[in-house]
C-alpha cells in the first residue's frame, strides 16, 4: 500500500477515535454539570431515564428493596415503593398525590396525568403502614414531600433513591421509576393470568403491548429457549 494512501487511513482513523472521545467527553462533563445520575440525561426542562428498566420478579428481592429503603434511605421512599408497587400508578401520578386524598381511605380514586382517566384504588392490603407513614407528616400537604419548600419529591429524586436501595443490596436488574408500576403488572398477571384485565388497569391498546411492557415475553422466550433440544 502507498506510503501516502497509509498516512491518510491512520489520520482519519485517529480523527474518529478523537472526535469520539470529545464527544464522549463533553457528555461526562454536562452530565457533572448538571448533576445528574447514571441513566438520567436531561432533554429541555426534563430530566429522563434511559435505562432498560426492570420489573422485580423475584419476591424475595422485592423484599431487599424494602428493607433497604427504610435502613439506607427513608420511610418516605418506602411508602412510594409500597404504594407504586401495589397500585400500579405512574411515578408521575404519585408524587402528585395529596394528603388529603388519601388519609383515613382504603379505596380511592385518582385521575392519571398521562390518559386522564380515573383510577380506583384499593388500599386495604397496606392501609395500616399508610396511614401509619402520613400520621408523620404532621398536615403536610403531598404525601411525597420535599425537605426543600412546599413540593412534593421529584421523579430524578425518586430514581435516585431507588438506584440506592438496590446497590446497596445487590440488585443488578435495571431499577427504574417505572420498576414499580412494572412490578405491579408482572405480579398481577403471575397470579391471575388475566391478561385482559391488566391490560385495562394500565391503559394499554393491545394485550401484547402490556406483556411486553411487563417482561412477560422476554422471559418466555428465555424460557422456551431454556427448554429447546432437537
Amino acid at each position: 500500500m502507498d506510503n501516502e494512501i497509509r498516512k491518510s487511513i491512520q489520520f482519519h482513523s485517529v480523527s474518529s477515535l478523537s472526535k469520539q472521545f470529545d464527544f464522549l467527553s463533553k457528555s461526562t462533563e454536562i452530565a457533572l454539570v448538571l448533576k445528574l445520575k447514571p441513566g438520567v440525561i436531561k432533554v429541555g426542562n426534563k430530566q429522563t431515564e434511559i435505562k432498560d428498566v426492570q420489573p422485580i420478579r423475584s419476591l424475595q428481592k422485592i423484599e431487599d428493596m424494602k428493607w433497604s429503603l427504610k435502613k439506607w434511605c427513608s420511610e418516605r421512599d418506602y411508602i412510594l415503593f409500597l404504594l407504586g408497587i401495589n397500585s400500579g400508578l405512574r411515578v408521575g401520578d404519585l408524587l402528585k398525590v395529596k394528603t388529603s386524598e388519601i388519609q383515613g381511605k382504603k379505596v380511592v380514586s385518582l385521575r392519571e396525568g398521562k390518559t386522564g382517566k380515573r383510577r380506583t384504588i384499593h388500599l386495604s392490603n397496606i392501609y395500616e403502614e399508610l396511614d401509619a407513614y402520613i400520621r408523620t407528616l404532621e398536615g403536610a400537604e403531598w404525601l411525597f414531600p420535599s425537605r426543600k419548600g412546599n413540593n412534593p419529591i421529584t421523579r430524578v429524586q425518586a430514581y435516585r433513591q431507588l438506584q440506592k436501595a438496590a446497590q446497596m443490596v445487590d440488585i443488578t436488574v435495571g431499577i427504574g421509576t417505572h420498576t414499580l408500576r412494572k412490578t405491579f403488572g408482572y405480579w398481577h398477571y403471575k397470579q391471575f393470568k388475566d391478561i385482559a384485565e391488566l391490560q385495562n388497569i394500565l391503559n394499554h391498546a393491545h394485550p401484547q403491548i402490556t406483556l411486553r411492557y411487563i417482561g412477560i415475553t422476554d422471559e418466555q422466550i428465555e424460557s422456551n429457549l431454556k427448554a429447546f433440544r432437537l
